[in-house]
C-alpha cells in the first residue's frame, strides 16, 4: 500500500499544493511552523476521518476560506484508487471514493492504514489512561469496522446516560429509564472489552521481541489490559454501580475506564520507569503497530513520522530506521544532517517553507 500523491486546497496553511510521493523515504524538513506537519495530517485525515491533534474540520480550512480540499491517489492491490475530503465551514465533511460519494465517514476507514508517530507519543506510557485507550481505538477502527460501530453505538449511549444521570438532580422519576440505557451500554461495551483483549494479545505476540532487541537484550516487556470490567460481568457491574453512578452524575464502570500497564521485568513503568524505559517501551509499542496491521491487511501501512527522529538517541534512530525499510514512511525534521552523516536510505526530499513545498534534488542535499 502506497500513497502516490497529495492534492491540497486551502487546507492549514497551504492554499494550493500538489506533490508525489516515492514509496521508500519521503522526509520533509524545514525550520519549525512551516506547515511540514499539516501534510501529514492531511494523510492522517484520509485515512482516519479525524486530525491526529483532535482539531475540527472548520480548524482545519485556511484562515480566510470557506472550505478546504484534500485528494489523494492510493495504489492499493494493484488498483489505483482516488479519495477526495471536503471540509466546510458549519457542514459535515463530504467524501468520495472514485468519484462517488460516501454516506458516511466511517465508510473510509481502512481504506489506508497508517500508523502516526509523534513526539507526544513518547508519554503515551506516562500520561493519561484516556491517550492509551485512544491508542487502543484508533488502531482498531482502522483495521474492524464492527469495532467502529461498537465503540460509536457505546459513546452515544454514555453520553445520553450521563446527560440521564445530571437530569435526574431535578426529575428522580427519570430513574426509571436507566434500565434501558444499561442494558444497552453493556451490550456495545462487552463487544469493546472482547476485541480489546484479543488486540492486546496480539501485541504482546510481538512486542516483547521487538522491546528485548531495542533495550540491548535487557528487558522484557510485557502489557496488561487493566479492564474496569470483564465482558460478561459488565451489565451486572453497571447495575450495582447505580447508585454511585447516581451521587457522581457519571457513569463509572466500563471500557470508557479501562487502561493499559507496561510492565518491563515484572515492574510497572508507568509508576516506576525512567524515562529512557517510558520512551522505548513507547517505541516498542509503535513498531509492534505496524507489525499487527502488517498481520491483518496482508500489506504494509503507511507511517508518518512527524518530527520524532530528534527526540530519539542514534541507537533508537538506528533501529526504528532498520524496522521500516519496507514500508512507505513520511518524515519531517528540522535539517537533514543525521540522514547524510549515517547514509540512511532517502528517496524523495521536500524543503517546506511558508506553506510551500519544494522538491530537492540528490545534489542539494549533500553535506
Amino acid at each position: 500500500m502506497i500513497i502516490k500523491s497529495l492534492e491540497l486546497d486551502n487546507f492549514r496553511n497551504y492554499e494550493t499544493l500538489n506533490i508525489e510521493f516515492d514509496s521508500g523515504t519521503n522526509i520533509f524538513y524545514g525550520d519549525n511552523a512551516q506547515g511540514k506537519t499539516n501534510i501529514l495530517e492531511s494523510i492522517f485525515m484520509i485515512a482516519t476521518t479525524k486530525s491526529h491533534k483532535g482539531a475540527k474540520d472548520q480548524d482545519m480550512i485556511r484562515f480566510d476560506s470557506d472550505e478546504a480540499h484534500i485528494r489523494t491517489y492510493l495504489y492499493k492491490e494493484e488498483i489505483t484508487r482516488q479519495v477526495d475530503m471536503h471540509l466546510r465551514k458549519g457542514k459535515t465533511k463530504g467524501i468520495a471514493i472514485d468519484s462517488q460519494r460516501v454516506k458516511k465517514a466511517a465508510d473510509l476507514l481502512g481504506l489506508l492504514n497508517v500508523v502516526f508517530f509523534s513526539p507526544e507519543d513518547l508519554s503515551i506510557i506516562k500520561n493519561s489512561p484516556a491517550e492509551r485507550r485512544r491508542f487502543m481505538d484508533m488502531e482498531l477502527c482502522q483495521l474492524d469496522s464492527f469495532y467502529l460501530y461498537n465503540l460509536s453505538h457505546y459513546n452515544q449511549i454514555l453520553n445520553q446516560r450521563n446527560k440521564l444521570l445530571k437530569e435526574m438532580a431535578k426529575t428522580p422519576e427519570l430513574a426509571e429509564t436507566l434500565a434501558i440505557w444499561d442494558s444497552q451500554l453493556a451490550s456495545y461495551g462487552s463487544k469493546i472489552i472482547e476485541r480489546r483483549e484479543g488486540f492486546v494479545e496480539q501485541l504482546n505476540e510481538i512486542i516483547n521481541r521487538i522491546h528485548y532487541k531495542l533495550s540491548g537484550e535487557k528487558e522484557d516487556l510485557k502489557l496488561i489490559y487493566e479492564k474496569n470490567s470483564g465482558a460478561a460481568e459488565l451489565e451486572e457491574k453497571i447495575r450495582q454501580n447505580r447508585n454511585k453512578d447516581i451521587y457522581l452524575k457519571q457513569t463509572t464502570a466500563g471500557p470508557h475506564r479501562d487502561d493499559l500497564s507496561f510492565m518491563v521485568n515484572g515492574i510497572d513503568i508507568r509508576k516506576f520507569g525512567s524515562q529512557g524505559q517510558q520512551r522505548t517501551a513507547a517505541l516498542s509499542l509503535k513498531l509492534s503497530e505496524i507489525e499487527i496491521v502488517k498481520k491483518s491487511i496482508h500489506d504494509t501501512p503507511v507511517l508518518l513520522l512527524d518530527d520524532v527522529l530528534s527526540e530519539l538517541d542514534s541507537n533508537r534512530q538506528n533501529f526504528l530506521l532498520s524496522e521500516i525499510k519496507d514500508i512507505q514512511t513520511l518524515i519531517t525534521c528540522t535539517g537533514l544532517d543525521e540522514f547524510v552523516k549515517n547514509r540512511f536510505e532517502i528517496n524523495k526530499v521536500f524543503k517546506v517553507t511558508n506553506g510551500s513545498v519544494k522538491e530537492m534534488s540528490k545534489e542539494d542535499i549533500e553535506v
